[in-house]
């Protein structure tokens, strides 16, 4: 027994001595660590600097109920109840009876508030007791944050998110992920934390070691103004068509600055969210508006012009054993390769590529490539869908390839990469890239500019372009779009109707359409670019897409110019008008010339003419507007002050 207590004693001082500091490291590691603390994520915001995403912080009050001294818990557990009772509308002795329970209980993590505001916060840690701090108060500040949408579910799904779920794994859909890792995320703080038991752990000071630095704020090229437009006017026709799901996308013709982008899709309910980035990660077959590509490309190597006749016979025509059909009953007989566009004839597009180009595939096939249609656009948003362009010799390449391709099928594009071809058509052949940043900034600091990049310097001949865009303005006036004409107002663009789901069992029975709508506004002198894609409207309501996705481009067109701001910038005030000047000096001398005698103001803008008569002392009655046709008191007549006279314009 005598040697057994030496060598507990033995192991008692090596343990003490020799072993004591990796022991008291090891403790110290398990009950005392440094708790990282989350930065707050950069903002996002709108072109013109409206919030698009922020990161609330919220925060969790907690005390260590025993924490504080006998007499400091005694003399402040009133007021400290007085004042949670004001906070919370319950009673004081409830909030008294709950803390002393816990403080008997030895509860050292008992809530106070659960995810309260930051001005909410600085209110509750000014209470009695939780003001003297964590040491001598008890008072325990978890911080989280939460990020937040403004505009609600507008856009939501382009402004996106970052999340991780338990396994670690990263979802980072739209600019909010795109942009996280790079320059959203801030770098963490430290704040030095004890361990209470059941896995909590409760900061032992109420100050940071290492203070968070948030993130930068990144500056989209969304406008919310137009924003609003697009989600609205998609919305409406997705709801009314039955639609499964649909996609609008506005872009600066010359910048390539995405103005809108609206992403709609339905869920079990019937209701309508942003659930997926169509207009980005979807590719489908494009149909008829990827006849303008085929018909450029012919128009290009001269193989035809504008007034070539192609013969579409009766509307049924077959290619290497497959009927085409127009959806003309009847057909439109023979008729010119620009009136064939403008009809959106299948047959007609498909003979004319079919005739040039079958014997030399790779020679259209080329232009496609020219015009890098068959790669992606490399836009900063994660998902972008991979073009499909098939070639000889591939999988997808047969004999019907080459006319199938002539009008849409056959091939995959995302409705941005549509939408970008038909960008470079507005503005003078430039092809430039979709653009959804302008900058990243710290505070007023510019840390990164992002200015427009050029695909292709030029699509085309401006031959071919003249003729194209005359072509896409007749398409509205007198071709498949002609419903959506308005005299006030000019646009420019194709319609699109493809077959969608046709490979699948029971098509006819239950038949599906992708219907859509690609082109700019205003046709002579374009602004915007944009397109409408709607997937699978009901059949029984319509589904060509003139009717279903065209309304909603003519809406978005239109309501962009009537409801949204412009600013222009005067260059020059000191510019004269000879004939605004000759105006004034005629008025100024009737003005001065009659005092007491009837002038004659037929022929005089009413707003001057009623200026004029005013001025004389009349009271005059005005009917209509432009500039006057009639006057009560002829001219030369005297007339007395406060006489009524009557002009008619």
């Amino acid at each position: 027994m005598f040697v057994f207590a030496l060598a507990v004693v033995f192991k008692l001082c090596v343990i003490q001595y020799v072993q004591g500091d990796e022991y008291r490291s090891l403790s110290e590691d398990r009950i005392v660590k440094n708790i990282e603390i989350q930065a707050n994520r950069g903002n996002v915001y709108s072109a013109d600097g409206s919030l698009l995403a922020t990161s609330i912080p919220k925060y969790d009050i907690r005390i260590d109920a025993i924490q504080p001294k006998q007499e400091t818990f005694n003399a402040l557990i009133k007021p400290l109840g007085d004042s949670l009772s004001k906070y919370t509308g319950k009673s004081s002795s409830y909030h008294q009876n709950s803390i002393k329970k816990a403080r008997n209980n030895k509860n050292r993590y008992f809530l106070l508030a659960r995810n309260i505001s930051y001005s909410d916060y600085i209110r509750l840690r000014n209470f009695p007791m939780l003001n003297l701090g964590a040491i001598k108060g008890g008072l325990i500040v978890e911080q989280t944050t939460r990020r937040e949408h403004p505009m609600g579910g507008i856009a939501e799904r382009t402004i996106g998110y970052e999340r991780k779920d338990d396994q670690g794994n990263v979802t980072r859909p739209g600019i909010d992920g795109a942009f996280g890792a790079r320059y959203l995320t801030g770098t963490n703080g430290k704040r030095l934390s004890q361990k209470i038991g059941n896995g909590k752990w409760k900061p032992i000071v109420d100050y940071n070691q290492v203070e968070p630095k948030d993130g930068y704020d990144v500056y989209t090229t969304i406008d919310v103004n137009i924003q609003d437009i697009a989600h609205h006017s998609l919305l409406g026709q997705l709801e009314y068509y039955e639609a499964e799901h649909g996609c609008a996308v506005v872009m600066d013709v010359k910048t390539g600055e995405i103005r809108a982008i609206s992403n709609l899709g339905r869920n079990t309910n019937g209701e309508y969210y942003e659930r997926l980035n169509y207009a980005v990660g979807e590719s489908h077959e494009p149909g008829s508006t990827f006849k303008v590509m085929a018909l450029m490309a012919a128009l290009e190597d001269k193989v035809i012009d504008t007034s070539s006749v192609v013969d579409t016979q009766k509307g049924v025509k077959r290619f290497y054993g497959r009927n085409i059909y127009d959806s003309h009953h009847g057909g439109y007989g023979k008729i010119s390769a620009a009136r064939a566009l403008e009809v959106s004839s299948n047959i007609g597009l498909a003979t004319i590529i079919d005739e040039h180009y079958s014997d030399q595939p790779n020679k259209f096939i080329d232009h496609i490539k020219s015009w890098h249609l068959n790669k992606m656009l490399g836009v900063s948003i994660i998902g972008e869908g991979a073009p499909v362009i098939p070639e000889p010799g591939d999988k997808l390449w047969s004999k019907n390839a080459l006319p199938s391709m002539a009008y849409g099928y056959n091939l995959k594009m995302t409705p941005l990469q549509v939408l970008a071809f038909y960008n470079a058509i507005a503005n003078n052949g430039e092809m430039v890239k979709p653009r959804f940043i302008k900058s990243v900034k710290e505070f007023d600091k510019d840390i990164e500019v992002f200015e427009k990049e050029v695909i292709n310097e030029q699509i085309c001949s401006e031959k071919t372009l003249k003729e194209i865009r005359e072509i896409l303005k007749n398409i509205v006036v007198r071709g498949t779009g002609s419903s959506l004409y308005s005299e006030n107002f000019s646009m420019a663009g194709k319609t699109g109707t493809a077959q969608t789901e046709y490979w699948m069992d029971g098509w006819k029975e239950n038949k599906r359409y992708i219907s859509s709508f690609a082109g700019y506004f205003p046709a002579e002198n374009p602004k915007y670019s944009c397109i409408v894609v709607i997937h699978k409207p009901s059949t029984n309501k319509g589904y060509y897409g003139a009717d279903v996705s065209g309304p909603v481009f003519k809406r978005i067109a239109q309501k962009i110019f009537t409801e949204t701001p412009l600013v222009d910038e005067v260059e020059q005030l000191g510019v004269v008008s000879t004939k605004a000047d000759q105006e004034f000096q005629d008025f100024f001398k009737t003005a001065q010339t009659y005092k007491t005698i009837m002038p004659n103001v037929v022929g005089l803008p009413t707003m001057d003419a009623l200026a004029l008569l005013e001025n004389m002392g009349l009271k005059v009655t005005t009917k209509g507007v432009g500039t006057v046709k009639y006057q009560s008191v002829e001219k030369g007549i005297k007339v007395k002050r406060n006489q009524t006279v009557l002009i008619n314009s």
